[in-house]
């Protein structure tokens, strides 16, 4: 993938986009001098780059009952890793999947997964993921507090 040319106001922009959610194009021109006008085109061709993805609402897990947070790292067997992209698209299909990494090293997959409870987990593992073909190992770890999540990159 090429990496698009940015300068330090693209940067000062996206800093102020990731910290300051619903900030709008005036706001952002006033901080760092520039028009109202000519803030948006560089927002726009940011968006239109594809540089700015989207622009996420975040919502607590916790205050919508999402009370339980599982990291599962997937072991494909050696038949399955053949099989990469069809895991991939098979787990993305999974709303209790939040990301999924496909890593280099002893596992293949790492899963970020929610659910209500540790009962609701459970049920997801034995009637949706442990179901996948090809799958020769899942280790989960159970979170116990979120000590950083951020989206923030540091630009």
């Amino acid at each position: 993938m090429q990496k698009l040319g940015i300068d330090q106001i693209d940067r000062r922009i996206l800093d102020l986009l990731q910290n300051a959610p619903g900030i709008n194009a005036g706001a952002i021109g006033e901080q760092i001098g520039l028009s109202q006008s000519a803030c948006w085109r560089r927002i726009q061709r940011l968006r239109d780059d594809g540089i700015i993805r989207d622009q996420p609402v975040k919502v607590d897990r916790e205050k919508v009952g999402l009370d339980t947070m599982v990291f599962a790292h997937v072991k494909l067997t050696s038949h399955g890793r053949s099989n990469l992209a069809s895991f991939a698209e098979a787990v993305s299909e999974f709303a209790e999947v939040l990301d999924c990494y496909v890593l280099l090293g002893n596992v293949d997959f790492l899963l970020r997964i929610v659910t209500r409870d540790i009962k609701a987990y459970e049920q997801f593992f034995f009637e949706k993921l442990s179901q996948l073909p090809g799958i020769q190992e899942v280790n989960s770890s159970i979170v116990m507090s979120d000590v950083k999540h951020t989206t923030v990159l540091p630009i």
